[in-house]
């Protein structure tokens, strides 16, 4: 055992950087690699993976990063853990195995399993965990989130690479940390430090300058940046950084940013520990150095969440071209003579980019999106779509379309549930073949439900102007919710931060909330509030034809909204 166990990410998700292993291999040293390759729309991707080929199920991309670094893994005994696996972790760790076998190496491969539900839907109780209503449908898949210790069950008996399916993202560094440095079940605060790093890692260059407001303020190389690579010490806290001359920049701001990624309030709930959001502690030791420190942990709930994803239906879409003067009369036409040619219902949205007397014909140009979605294909197929060009010579003047007709494809609905943690197996495979059923960890009475009190506004002169102008955001989606992470990067910012944030101001930034419940999440201590909007992105991205389906430019959007800061703050 070594003071600090460096733990490196390759992949936030499937699709990330090929050459980002053999990048955090040979760039700087590291004793385990991680990868995250599994998001809820990507379990409905394996799902279609699988149907085409039943040998498949799994992430392929990380057998084709892993291959031309196998041997350096081997030689430096570098472990690897993945959730890379999917709906098929065996299969995946057998082709692993073969790999190897291949290149004439020898490792010891280990796998995690359990976390498939999909044969036992018919016997649990899994009401949506948003809205509470009775599950409906067949699932194509149910996936249990898995905590860390069968990883670290894995590790611990010698496993070099461990895969598994569905486990928490943070559960990939939280494993090995917990078998390198011997923890034990009830560590609380050493085990939320490692979820915190690992919420830190899971998605790759975003903790790095990714995806980052201040990119161009912040980071001097904004090109090919450089994977996190953590630093943790045996009582949980960690040093987030990244190997020397890799792109990016590691700095308080990058890692708050994700910090903020995809969260609700402090209490941060997992299979293994709940984690105190409000207790992490933030600063910046060197150029590209962050600490993490003083996480406070309690016991889990005893519930595991469920990742259920249904066939939805089928859908198509059509855009109309508005170019120049009168778009919203253009727009109507239009849509008049869709309803007279097609008989059956569809949702539109006119999205406004023209501008007036604009330079290119591009910028004058508005899009009229036509969406249908229903039980039957032909209906939803070329009846809509031909329906939209026959209207071509006799619609409105400058008609075109962004594309050709096309046939209606399926989409999915994701479906988020809670279980006992009773009802799930949670099973380690090891190299040996030999099979564990690792225990789950005994629940515990939730944490204070209170949060950080606010602070006053103080009233001060004021300039109208948009909000990114003081604030950071970052922004995502879980499932059919949005998520919005506002931060800011002085203390004067954040103390007028924390008092304007209320649902009523955010509310006005975002009138699409409309109806919509807002819940607002203080959290001082990383100078941020994080906003959920929940059922914004309908029933998930998969399903939700929004401009943005993952949320991923909300935070943006916010940023550009006016609002009426202190004159102090610019």
């Amino acid at each position: 055992m070594t003071d600090v166990l460096r733990i490196a990410n390759c992949s936030g998700f499937y699709g990330d950087r090929a050459s980002a292993l053999f990048e955090v291999l040979n760039d700087g040293p590291v004793d385990v690699v991680t990868g995250d390759y599994l998001a809820e729309l990507t379990m409905l991707i394996l799902f279609r993976s699988k149907a085409k080929d039943s040998t498949r199920g799994y992430a392929t991309t990380f057998l084709r990063q892993l291959e031309p670094v196998l041997g350096t893994v081997a030689d430096r005994g570098t472990r690897i853990v993945v959730n890379a696996g999917g709906l098929a972790p065996a299969a995946c760790a057998a082709a692993v195995r073969d790999l190897a076998a291949a290149l004439g190496l020898e490792l010891p491969v280990a796998h995690v399993e359990g976390d498939d539900l999909l044969p036992r839907v018919g016997e649990l109780d899994l009401p949506n965990l948003d809205t509470g209503a009775p599950l409906t449908g067949t699932p194509l898949t149910a996936n249990a989130y898995l905590g860390a210790w069968g990883i670290a069950s894995a590790l611990q008996a010698g496993a070099q690479v461990v895969v598994t399916g569905r486990v928490t993202d943070a559960s990939l560094v939280v494993g090995p940390a917990a078998a390198h440095f011997g923890w034990a079940r009830d560590d609380w605060d050493r085990l939320a430090g490692a979820v915190a790093v690992g919420h830190v890692l899971e998605c790759g260059t975003q903790a790095t300058g990714g995806n980052y407001s201040f990119v161009r303020e912040e980071v001097e190389q904004p090109v090919r940046m450089g994977f996190p690579v953590a630093e943790v010490a045996a009582d949980g806290a960690a040093v987030i950084t990244k190997h020397p001359g890799t792109g990016g920049a590691v700095t308080v701001g990058t890692v708050t940013a994700q910090l903020l990624y995809e969260i609700a309030g402090q209490h941060y709930a997992g299979p293994d520990v709940t984690t105190d959001f409000a207790s992490l502690q933030l600063a910046q030791e060197a150029p590209d150095r962050v600490r993490l420190s003083g996480a406070r942990g309690w016991a889990p709930s005893g519930r595991i969440k469920v990742a259920l994803n249904m066939l939805g239906g089928f859908r198509n879409r059509m855009e109309f071209v508005l170019t120049g003067l009168d778009v919203e009369a253009k727009a109507e036409l239009a849509l008049e003579g869709l309803r007279d040619a097609y008989p059956h219902p569809f949702e539109h949205r006119l999205v406004r980019l023209d501008r007036e007397d604009a330079p290119t014909n591009e910028q004058a140009a508005a899009l009229l999106r036509v969406h249908v979605r229903g039980d039957d294909p032909k209906v939803l197929g070329r009846a809509f779509s031909g329906a939209a060009v026959e209207l071509a010579l006799a619609s409105y003047p400058g008609f075109t379309l962004t594309s050709q007709p096309g046939d209606a494809t399926p989409y999915g609905v994701y479906w988020p549930a809670l279980v006992d943690a009773d009802e799930v197996e949670h099973v380690v495979v090891h190299a040996d073949g030999r099979r564990e059923v690792v225990p789950h960890t005994q629940a515990g009475p939730p944490p204070a439900a209170a949060e950080a009190a606010r602070p006053q506004a103080v009233p001060a002169e004021t300039q109208r102007v948009p909000l990114g102008r003081v604030l950071g955001a970052r922004s995502g989606d879980k499932g059919g919710n949005a998520n919005v992470g506002f931060w800011a990067r002085t203390d004067e910012a954040a103390a007028w931060l924390l008092a304007w944030m209320t649902e009523e101001h955010f509310r006005a930034l975002l009138p699409e909330a409309d109806g919509l419940r807002v819940d607002v999440h203080p959290l001082p201590n990383l100078r941020a509030v994080n906003v959920v909007v929940h059922g914004l992105l309908g029933e998930g991205v998969a399903s939700s034809t929004r401009f943005d389906p993952q949320a991923k430019g909300l935070g943006e959007y916010l940023r550009s909204r006016y609002a009426d800061v202190p004159v102090a703050l610019l």
